[in-house]
């Protein structure tokens, strides 16, 4: 029996303050392992941030590996476990820049980088849409990376899972205005890929938006196992069973029973 334990850690973010959250970041993740010992800790969208920075991304987008890379990597040493948090990132060329999750490994390696392949909204304007959805093989089992709105999409997770995904990482920073919205499709998009399914997302207020929170962890029915409420900061934690994906995806055929000749819509932009 494979087995992973998961923290979704959900907590408020001092708007532009990165030292700030990568301080209570790490608070956090000291708190977790004191707990109870994890395999992974996953942490909100744009958690070294906040989201409403406007224009001040130019000055807080990193390179990655770079300064908050560096700082994660630490904690993740510290604690032995793995990191995933979400981050603002940017190219060589100044102008490119990404919302992106980093997966951090236990002996501080850099383990997987994705970026935000749907854009909502003002996102447009501050970075570039991301084009990979590839899950990634590590001793804990292949894992998939989304962020925010890409729940949206059930073709994301759908391409993660059947390229092996069983355990999927969801970065949020979701409003509580759709906080409907956001039960729906974490739900739906475990349960139509019999997968698992781990939340992180924030709370508190910035101008114009105030989150929504319950983060949470979902079975491959679709399950709720373990959530917060709208206004916790702290964190929750659930063993995973990761062959219980594969159970459930025998027993349903959840894949074997598409019929990809009758989607061929889903691939036009229009």
């Amino acid at each position: 029996m494979r087995e992973v334990t998961v923290a979704v850690v959900q907590m408020d973010t001092r708007l532009g303050e990165t030292d700030v959250n990568l301080a209570k970041m790490g608070e956090l993740a000291r708190q977790v392992v004191a707990k109870q010992r994890v395999d992974v800790i996953l942490y909100p969208e744009l958690s070294t941030t906040g989201s409403d920075c406007g224009a001040r991304f130019v000055e807080l987008n990193q390179r990655v590996p770079g300064p908050s890379v560096n700082v994660v990597a630490q904690r993740a040493q510290d604690t032995a476990t793995h990191i995933a948090f979400g981050i603002p990132t940017k190219e060589r060329v100044e102008s490119i820049a990404f919302n992106s999750q980093v997966l951090i490994g236990p002996e501080g390696d850099l383990v997987a980088h994705y970026r935000k392949v749907h854009l909502r909204g003002i996102e447009q304007t501050l970075f570039r849409p991301g084009f990979k959805l590839e899950p990634v093989d590590t001793p804990l089992g292949a894992i998939g990376m989304q962020i925010g709105w890409d729940v949206c999409f059930p073709e994301g997770i759908r391409s993660l899972c059947m390229d092996g995904a069983e355990l999927i990482l969801v970065s949020a920073a979701w409003d509580r205005e759709h906080a409907d919205e956001w039960r729906t499709f974490l739900s739906a998009r475990a349960a139509e890929n019999a997968c698992f399914i781990c939340a992180a997302n924030r709370i508190g207020e910035e101008p114009g938006m105030t989150f929504c929170g319950e983060s949470m962890i979902l079975g491959p029915r679709g399950q709720v196992l373990v959530d917060l409420d709208d206004r916790t900061e702290g964190f929750i934690i659930a063993k995973l069973a990761l062959d219980e994906t594969r159970r459930v995806r025998e027993e349903t055929q959840i894949f074997q029973t598409r019929q990809p000749l009758s989607y061929r819509s889903l691939v036009r932009k229009y």
